[in-house]
């Protein structure tokens, strides 16, 4: 025999026995996929996703969902009849549950991952109704058994699923706010119940301090508590958490605070901090007495040369004077704090 000849036939005889492998892989592939459509599911397992301090929904919760309809339960059915993208979707109908994966794995245990939705605070709206907020946007129902430990938003105006542009976009900042206020450890511990006002803005009464912040619209939420920890930081820590009444973050790059005691504000710290906001302080009452003023010494005068004694110089205009204004026409005190100039600070 030639030895092209041996060569061929040897490349027919590689090709026909990796032929016959694939075809047995396949045959045996099919036989237990056969099997396993045979097979009977034979019990359901529940994991559950997200944060463990809210219980609203539990294994058993899930597993009632899937068992309450019994043509649909697939304990003891076949795996071949059971729908798992049905079952996804029933499960997924609950309002606590924001995803959910079925599938059946090689013991023949139906595998539920529920992923759970996670509050980020509670809404009250004016006709007295309430529901949760989570990080979607979604509305989630209050449950009997199990209250959030989140920040309370309250005199939303609008009950309806549905709503209106203007309340639209309150409800879109009130989303931002609270979501900025979930990922904040200081001022998710700050912060305990918000007020919506009447002109739909927002303030709110910190856990720490006897006053109001005024926070005005829910934009540029993460500027507006930055500035206002600088002015915990740098104000309150040493003027006392109980001198003011009212902190307003409204205005851009600004904290104003109105006194309780009807005093100046102290003279601004040098910040070294570059990112200092300016913070303008004023009075709680317009007719409370003027503070007393700070005495601030006199430049010491430059001295003064001999001078010869000069020929005949005109008269000099004698000053105007200036009137004083009364007492009680005096401007309340007010002291504006400036991001200090560069050359300035310490």
């Amino acid at each position: 025999m030639q030895p092209k000849t041996k060569t061929a036939i040897k490349r027919i005889a590689t090709v026909l026995l990796w032929g016959g492998v694939l075809a047995g892989f396949a045959v045996l592939l099919a036989a237990a996929v056969n099997d396993k459509e045979k097979a009977k599911c034979k019990g359901i397992r529940v994991s559950l996703r997200g944060d463990d301090r809210n219980a609203f929904v539990d294994v058993k919760d899930v597993k009632a969902l899937i068992t309450a309809d019994k043509s649909l339960n697939p304990t003891g059915k076949p795996i071949s009849q059971v729908s798992l993208a049905q079952l996804e979707k029933i499960v997924e109908r609950d309002p606590w549950i924001r995803t959910a994966q079925l599938y059946i794995d090689n013991n023949q245990l139906l595998q539920v991952e529920v992923e759970q939705r996670d509050p980020l605070a509670r809404v009250f709206t004016f006709s007295g109704n309430s529901f949760y907020l989570d990080g979607d946007g979604e509305r989630i129902p209050v449950s009997d058994r199990f209250s959030a430990r989140v920040p309370v938003f309250t005199n939303f105006p609008a009950d309806a699923v549905k709503l209106r542009s203007e309340d639209s976009l309150l409800f879109t900042q009130m989303r931002d706010m609270a979501a900025f206020i979930a990922t904040d450890t200081f001022w998710n511990a700050q912060v305990e119940q918000v007020v919506i006002t009447e002109d739909r803005k927002f303030e709110f009464i910190p856990k720490l301090g006897d006053h109001i912040v005024y926070f005005g619209e829910g934009t540029d939420v993460a500027n507006k508590f930055a500035r206002l920890l600088v002015f915990y930081r740098e104000g309150l820590s040493k003027a006392g958490w109980n001198t003011y009444t009212r902190l307003n973050v409204a205005f851009k790059d600004q904290v104003i605070g109105t006194r309780r005691d009807g005093k100046s504000a102290p003279p601004p710290p040098m910040y070294k901090d570059s990112s200092a906001a300016d913070i303008a302080v004023q009075d709680d009452d317009d007719h409370a007495a003027p503070a007393a003023a700070v005495a601030v010494p006199p430049s010491k005068p430059a001295e003064r040369k001999p001078e010869k004694k000069p020929e005949k110089t005109a008269a000099k205009p004698a000053p105007k004077k200036t009137s004083k204004p009364a007492n009680g026409d005096r401007q309340q005190p007010r002291a504006i704090y400036q991001k200090p100039n560069q050359r300035n600070r310490n």
